[in-house]
């Protein structure tokens, strides 16, 4: 994945101590060269409105996953408002503290940021501030956090969603609101007939499938013993799914997995999903849409792969949560003390489903929830444990940072949707900074 990029402009008055400003501005500069960022934005201080108007033109032509300028010295709010106009990435401010000396008032930029505070405020534009020294680690985070939300936020103002079929009957969990998701979030939705889906399947040569059935005989030791005309089914569906999400442009799926493609194409839609979470196609099965955009913020926060899950147990006692599903989970989450395998539907008795646990480590948990009549984000975070597999399919046992009782209430009281989607990693604090950015309530379960 691409290095996060910052906008990082630096601002000054000359009628200020020009040469400590500078000095202030190279070691803020090194911290995030160092910390990876990909920086942009020129090269010296902007002192005057003229340069701020360069600098907006370069932000509005390379759009960043943050705006971060520091104050160098004191200066008026124009210079600020001007830069703020030319994107809606995250904006931070940041000043630098100065140390009373009894002379001279050498920077005064805390002034500055609060002038350019009050300006924000009055034009609606959000924004964050800090007043820190430039090796503040909470700062450096917080940096981080922002330019998580932003990128995720890009991704999503131009992702689009492929709907195969319709959700079924008695799922209100997975109804679709796609002006909501649009306005919210920018994602677009594309409705496709699952017969579409159908008739590629069939017309798919053998020379297409091949490929898949290689790599995938390389990571499942046992495809030999499954039964062979339902397994070819379901590495059908995901070639035809991969080939029309570089053809449309899609960035994620939302599939009517059953019943239709048990009944009609006698195989499992749950292992084609697993192989297009690998792939970074984000794909929630029962035309989960919201499912769907969970997975697309996750992955564009995480630049990991992505898992669309239930709540299927809770133990109190064990404060442990198991969450699972058929067999979805992408292979590159698997325990990598367990041979994963090839498995047959627990219900429907037909391959193909991934059979694995999933690895320890730390997890994020999140919904994109509409359960309150308003879209909310649902956050909560945890630690996945070393555990055998509880149920047929991908499973894994968890610790939520919160007693697993109150996560359950959480669920059950709130009238939460079933499904889940996790990643690894901690990333809570850029998925609440992303619900800021887009005026989004938060729900935090753990």
């Amino acid at each position: 994945m691409q290095p996060l990029r910052i906008a990082f402009i630096p601002l000054a008055r000359p009628t200020f101590d020009i040469p400590l400003a500078e000095q202030v501005t190279e070691t803020v500069r090194s911290q995030l060269s160092a910390a990876g960022y990909d920086l942009v934005g020129p090269d010296d201080l902007v002192m005057d409105l003229q340069a701020a108007e360069t600098a907006a033109q370069a932000v509005t032509a390379v759009p960043p996953d943050l705006l971060l300028i520091l104050q160098a010295t004191f200066a008026d709010s124009t210079m600020i408002t001007t830069l703020a106009a030319a994107t809606d990435a995250p904006l931070l401010m940041w000043a630098v503290p100065e140390a009373p000396s009894g002379g001279r008032l050498r920077l005064n930029a805390l002034c500055g940021i609060n002038l350019g505070g009050h300006a924000l405020k009055l034009r609606r534009r959000r924004y964050d501030y800090a007043y820190a020294p430039p090796d503040e680690t909470a700062v450096l985070q917080k940096i981080h956090n922002l330019a998580l939300a932003g990128r995720a936020r890009r991704a999503l103002q131009t992702a689009h969603i492929g709907l195969v079929g319709e959700h079924p009957a008695g799922m209100d969990t997975c109804h679709l609101d796609a002006p909501a998701l649009e306005k919210t979030f920018g994602v677009r939705v594309t409705q496709l007939p699952l017969d579409a889906l159908f008739q590629r399947m069939a017309d798919l040569p053998e020379t297409a499938v091949a490929p898949i059935r290689t790599q995938l005989d390389e990571r499942l030791p046992n495809t030999a013993a499954l039964e062979q005309a339902p397994l070819r089914g379901t590495l059908s569906a995901f070639a035809v799914l991969r080939d029309m999400a570089a053809e449309q442009n899609f960035d994620g799926f939302a599939i009517r997995c059953w019943p239709e493609i048990f009944e009609q194409k006698g195989c499992a839609a749950c292992g084609a999903m697993s192989l297009l979470n690998d792939a970074a196609i984000p794909s929630s099965c029962e035309a989960d849409a919201n499912g769907t955009v969970t997975q697309l913020i996750l992955q564009a926060i995480s630049g990991g792969p992505t898992f669309d899950c239930d709540v299927v147990s809770v133990d109190a006692g064990q404060d442990q949560v198991i969450i699972w599903h058929c067999g979805k989970a992408p292979l590159s989450m698997a325990d990598p003390a367990v041979q994963p395998e090839g498995g047959i539907h627990s219900n429907r008795k037909v391959p193909l489903v991934m059979e694995f646990p999933l690895k320890p480590g730390r997890i994020t948990a999140a919904r994109v929830s509409q359960a309150n009549g308003r879209l909310t984000l649902v956050v909560g975070g945890g630690q996945m444990l070393a555990a055998p597999k509880s149920f047929t399919g991908t499973s894994g046992v968890m610790r939520f940072d919160r007693p697993a009782k109150d996560v359950i209430d959480t669920i059950l009281g709130e009238g939460l949707e079933h499904h889940l989607a996790i990643t690894y990693g901690d990333y809570v604090p850029a998925l609440t900074a992303l619900a800021d950015l887009l005026d989004l309530p938060v729900l935090t379960l753990a």
